[in-house]
């Protein structure tokens, strides 16, 4: 069973910067998984950040796009998402997700293990 467990969120103005860190346990193939984050602000639905595919292939919603970058540690089970230049509607829950070995999706339903969240709160 594929343990995730974010880390990194907090407070931050507008014009910074944060790195979030997911954690990964309970696998010996992470490296060939398609991870994802995704975010999810009060009163919406859970949506698509930045995805990286096993073999390094990388993806982004078009409101981060050059803002944000995924990478990943193998040798650590980690994968980041390094956010940049954020704004106040970068505020949200964060989540780490893993679909197992493959490619990324931008849908929640394609992805079977996810992390507990943490907290991103960008203030003007």
């Amino acid at each position: 069973q594929v343990q995730l467990v974010e880390s990194g969120g907090g407070l931050v103005q507008a014009g910074g910067s944060l790195r979030l860190s997911c954690a990964a346990s309970g696998s010996t193939s992470f490296s060939s998984y398609g991870m994802g984050w995704f975010r999810q602000a009060l009163g919406k639905e859970r949506e698509f950040v930045a995805g990286l595919s096993g073999g390094g292939g990388v993806y982004y919603a078009d409101s981060v796009k050059g803002r944000f970058t995924i990478s990943r540690d193998n040798a650590k089970n980690t994968v980041y998402l390094q956010m940049n230049s954020l704004k106040v509607e970068d505020t949200a829950v964060y989540y780490c997700a893993a679909r197992g070995p493959g490619f990324v999706s931008r849908n929640v339903l394609d992805y079977n293990y996810w992390g507990q969240g943490t907290q991103v709160t960008v203030s003007s």
